[in-house]
């Protein structure tokens, strides 16, 4: 069988190297104060840029958009030099890297953000949520999110404003573009889903309201710096930080059609993940290729074999692996060859030093 992962692709200007997306994954190791990325994080993503494409941590956009401790921001100048020597480091390297931008809405707590209430599309307390805070000492504090306040019209061009700036932030920190999250139950998210939004003007109710953000957000973005630049990432069926839609295949195919229309460079679709979770129909999968036309990129639990599936089905143009990466910095070599993979420290995700995050060694090292 033909391992279609190591083909190169096209992603707008850029040609990588192979098909393997290493997605965004938090590790709240950003330099305090101020959230900004440093030297570790730099190691940290060069030791793994022979991925066809990185997809940094979520980056919060503005103060109010951070949602958990030490995540890092590309608001300030500092943080955009922060990440510049993670650009440089993984260039250097040959790799390619986006930028995740995140707005967190109603997932964090005051804690997080300067003692102010969280926002979000409507006055809904997302259910059985938590988020860690820094309680003063290395372990993350886990606490209940609290009832946010529903966005004014006035929120609403202020924030689509600032992910327009963090979009040009990026470009002069060195990312080649930027991947607009808009899953997993953070902000867009919450405008997108009809239970997380219950607003009566034209941001809530019809389908063609509940994705009015979305299109504002990545318009004022393409416009900023161009749909080659511009990626979304969407969990159509994760039920994650309490946002759930009724009816998600016709939400997300319309949201798939929408983002075809900004001839943006790349959907990203988060599966649900958890062990017993159940699989994305491929029914919904083909609606969403038949939607949108870019470079398309799954991640949930992909194997090699089901990655080289999904691709040789035409279903999938790339393929991310996120855990896996934490632990194998080498992992597309040990793909190609078949080597045995590491497994990864859950005590070490968040927080912390280079304990489980730069010191993991490559199969050769081993």
């Amino acid at each position: 069988m033909s391992n279609r992962l190591f083909e190169s692709v096209q992603l707008g200007t850029l040609t990588l190297e192979n098909r393997i997306v290493m997605p965004p994954m938090t590790r709240s190791r950003a330099s305090q104060p101020g959230d900004v990325a440093n030297d570790m994080m730099a190691e940290y993503y060069a030791q793994r840029a022979s991925a066809g494409l990185i997809v940094a941590e979520g980056t919060q956009i503005s103060p109010m958009g951070q949602g958990y401790a030490w995540t890092p921001g590309i608001y300030s100048q500092e943080q955009i030099a922060g990440w510049r020597k993670v650009t440089d480091a993984v260039h250097e390297k040959n790799g390619a890297i986006f930028a995740q931008l995140w707005h967190v809405g109603r997932v964090t707590h005051p804690d997080n953000i300067g003692g102010q209430q969280p926002i979000s599309s409507s006055a809904i307390k997302a259910e059985n949520v938590k988020v860690f805070i820094d309680n003063g000492t290395d372990e993350p504090g886990f606490v209940d999110v609290v009832e946010p306040r529903e966005m004014t019209k006035e929120d609403i061009q202020k924030v689509i404003g600032e992910y327009r700036q963090a979009a040009l932030n990026a470009i002069e920190a060195g990312f080649d573009g930027i991947e607009l999250h808009a899953a997993n139950g953070y902000l867009v998210n919450q405008f997108i889903d009809s239970e997380s939004n219950n607003r009566t003007d034209e941001y809530g109710g019809s389908l063609e309201n509940r994705l009015r953000f979305l299109d504002e957000v990545v318009a004022s973005m393409v416009e900023a710096i161009g749909a080659d630049r511009v990626g979304v990432r969407l969990a159509p069926l994760t039920t994650l930080n309490g946002t759930v839609d009724k009816n998600p295949v016709e939400t997300y195919t319309a949201a798939a059609a929408l983002l075809n229309r900004h001839k943006i460079v790349y959907l990203h679709i988060a599966e649900v993940d958890w062990d017993d979770a159940p699989d994305t129909p491929k029914s919904f999968k083909q609606a969403l290729r038949d939607a949108y036309h870019g470079v398309l990129i799954y991640a949930g639990r992909y194997n090699a074999e089901k990655a080289n599936q999904a691709i040789e089905e035409g279903l999938a143009d790339m393929i991310g692996f996120g855990r896996p990466f934490v632990a194998n910095p080498d992992l597309p070599e040990r793909i190609k060859n078949g080597y045995p993979l590491a497994q990864h420290d859950p005590a070490t995700l968040f927080g912390g030093a280079e304990k489980g995050l730069t010191d993991y060694p490559t199969f050769e090292q081993q």
